[in-house]
């Protein structure tokens, strides 16, 4: 591809229609309308239903727990399980993850604390939650961001030392393993995403999985408005129940979560033989010991070494109709409300508002082909080594 042939210079998009990250899966479409029609004949939609009850034993098989309680969301189900587990003061959680994460505690007057990352990992720094434990500390929330393994043994210990919850918000880590286990079985409890955007979805969804009786039982209370049978309120709850509909696109979507997985998988290697030698453009690495869903194909970008920025390359991709995003930029931290209303999250992060600036997630999942992605690291590769170049006519017609 010669520079010229960009789209910033007025040739076509390389794409007619956009390549989105995160574009929905769908199952065994057959087995989803046959299910549909079923929940219609039935006239049962909601409040644990056959279907919400079946995906709740194959999910529950799937990650190896006892109990997985399904949700309308993952938002709801992180604030169910925070009031259930009486959380409260001080929680610790990463500002690099969606902002649901904290929303979900400021929601019931929890304050969350932002904790730095390690570089390495993109996860929590155990050393740095350490030092932000006060008397005021009642819990941990853990992200497996990317779907890799938060420091689980250390986070653990640490919270074994200090008395305090700890939960995984582990939205991207739905099929991913940490030394042989799935992930849905650490801390007190896990929180999956089954939104639209994940490779495995219900429409919108979500699920806790942990293996404490006691626990599983109080949060089927609290998604129910604390119903204990009719007419009989036990507990302050809210409306967290998945819908018939929803439960049925989950079992579909388990009927395909093998080739699902295949899929970004294959999509993940493609793209790291394609980028293997472009200089300043690093694509994370996932573990090929533990089971993972290659959900995500993430780019650092090095400034220095590519010559041009993140954020100009994002800007030549979505030109081509390629919609690669940022993620979590700027940092939970520098959101609102957090950035003006509490002292904590006044602290530099500095890991993570170092890596907010360099991080590139490009499309994949079972709609984007092989094709697909020679283009799309083609155009890289031509941004990468016309960096001077792109960069001043992205000036020139962002200015005109």
């Amino acid at each position: 591809m010669n520079v010229q042939n960009l789209a910033i210079w007025g040739s076509p998009p390389a794409f007619k229609e956009k390549l989105h990250v995160g574009r929905p899966n769908i199952g065994d479409r057959r087995y989803l309308l046959e299910q549909i029609n079923d929940i219609l004949d039935r006239r049962w939609f909601s409040n644990n239903g056959e279907h919400v009850q079946d995906l709740e034993r194959r999910l529950a098989e799937r990650a190896d727990v006892k109990h997985c309680v399904a949700t309308c969301n993952a938002t709801i189900a992180l604030e169910i399980v925070a009031r259930a587990l009486e959380l409260e003061g001080e929680v610790i959680v990463p500002s690099f993850t969606f902002i649901s994460t904290p929303h979900s505690l400021q929601w019931l007057q929890i304050t969350p604390v932002f904790c730095d990352i390690d570089p390495s990992t993109h996860n929590l720094d155990p050393q740095h939650v350490e030092k932000l434990i006060t008397p005021s500390t009642t819990g941990i929330v853990g992200v497996h961001v990317w779907g890799r393994p938060c420091a689980i043994n250390d986070l653990e210990s640490i919270a074994s030392r200090h008395g305090l919850k700890l939960l995984f918000d582990a939205a991207h880590a739905f099929g991913c393993s940490h030394k042989g286990r799935m992930i849905g079985g650490f801390g007190d409890a896990e929180i999956f995403s089954f939104h639209a955007t994940k490779f495995f979805n219900t429409f919108e969804g979500g699920a806790v999985a942990t293996n404490n009786d006691g626990l599983a039982a109080t949060i089927k209370l609290m998604r129910n408005h604390g119903f204990a049978g009719h007419d009989n309120v036990v507990c302050v709850g809210t409306n967290g129940k998945m819908t018939e509909i929803c439960a049925a696109m989950g079992l579909s979507s388990l009927k395909c979560l093998d080739e699902f997985i295949d899929a970004n998988r294959h999509n993940y290697h493609l793209y790291k033989k394609e980028l293997s030698a472009l200089n300043g453009v690093s694509l994370i690495s996932y573990d090929p010991a533990e089971r993972n869903n290659y959900q995500y194909i993430v780019l650092e970008i090095d400034e220095k070494a590519t010559g041009i920025s993140r954020d100009d390359l994002m800007e030549v991709l979505i030109r081509e109709n390629v919609l690669a995003r940022r993620y979590f930029y700027p940092g939970c931290h520098r959101m609102e409300p957090y950035h003006t209303s509490f002292a904590l999250t006044k602290a530099s992060l500095l890991a993570t508002e170092r890596l907010t600036g360099r991080i590139l997630t490009l499309p994949t999942g079972g709609v984007v082909k092989d094709n697909d992605i020679a283009i799309i690291c083609q155009i890289l590769r031509t941004a990468v080594n016309n960096g001077a170049e792109i960069t001043e006519r992205l000036r020139e017609t962002m200015s005109s």
